[in-house]
């Protein structure tokens, strides 16, 4: 019975994570309260993440709506924010964690309501002032803490004037860099426990297809208000959870 509870899981975080970021926070909890032992927890969702973000990417890859050569830089840059943000958290206590997680999220959700932009922009992403320190501060951020990772991504893309569409896809790869690294490290520790890490699997690669074909037909006036209440339900669970 929790194989499919954990397959149900996965399709459910993994779509939405995909539209708005935010999966995180379904899939994890879910997993603890399975009994997980944490770090299984955490290794699963890594593994699930790192082939579920690759096959939305690469089925958008394939309908020729991002190229490589445009997004290919996102890889080390995310990383290198990763590995900064690992490092980092090492001095900084949980409690700072959160609190920054929460600050940044509001700010986010606040600046989303200046201007006019809603995705409709079809700019090609460069490499500039913004977008590279943008993605490799969210790269520290989710080195240091995590979930909340996509949807802050998304709200940059937003204001680079990049496509919805296209922002699916150039989150979707900066998941697949930031967990390929941690999901090789959680399997070489022994921490993965394979048939519910490939139950979650299943779910997360079927999420994932779901997600990004809705993406396709998702409206751009629809995707601010999408963003904004998983923004929202992000700041709520993480204030819950710290309380």
């Amino acid at each position: 019975m929790e194989f499919v509870i954990l397959f149900m899981i996965g399709v459910c975080a993994t779509t939405v994570g995909t539209l708005a970021g935010g999966g995180g926070f379904i899939n994890f909890p879910a997993m603890l309260i399975l009994g997980m032992p944490v770090h299984s927890a955490i290794g699963a969702n890594k593994v699930s993440n790192t082939i579920s973000s690759f096959s939305s990417f690469f089925h958008l890859y394939k309908k020729k709506e991002i190229s490589l050569k445009e997004s290919f830089w996102i890889i080390p840059v995310s990383l290198s924010g990763g590995l900064s943000g690992g490092y980092i958290a090492s001095k900084i206590s949980g409690e700072h964690m959160y609190i920054i997680a929460i600050i940044l999220l509001i700010f986010a959700f606040v600046t989303s309501f200046k201007g006019k932009g809603s995705f409709t922009g079809e700019n090609p992403l460069k490499m500039n002032r913004f977008s590279v320190p943008g993605l490799y501060g969210i790269g520290i951020y989710d080195g240091l803490f995590g979930p909340g990772q996509g949807t802050l991504m998304f709200y940059l893309f937003d204001y680079l004037k990049v496509s919805y569409i296209q922002a699916v896809g150039l989150v979707r790869l900066a998941t697949f860099s930031s967990c390929f690294g941690a999901a090789v490290s959680y399997i070489a520790a022994g921490k993965i426990i394979w048939p519910l890490t490939i139950a979650l699997l299943l779910g997360s690669l079927t999420g994932a297809q779901i997600g990004v074909r809705v993406a396709e037909k998702l409206k751009p006036q629809y995707v601010k208000p999408v963003l904004r209440a998983v923004t929202v339900l992000l700041i709520i669970h993480i204030v819950v959870d710290q309380l």
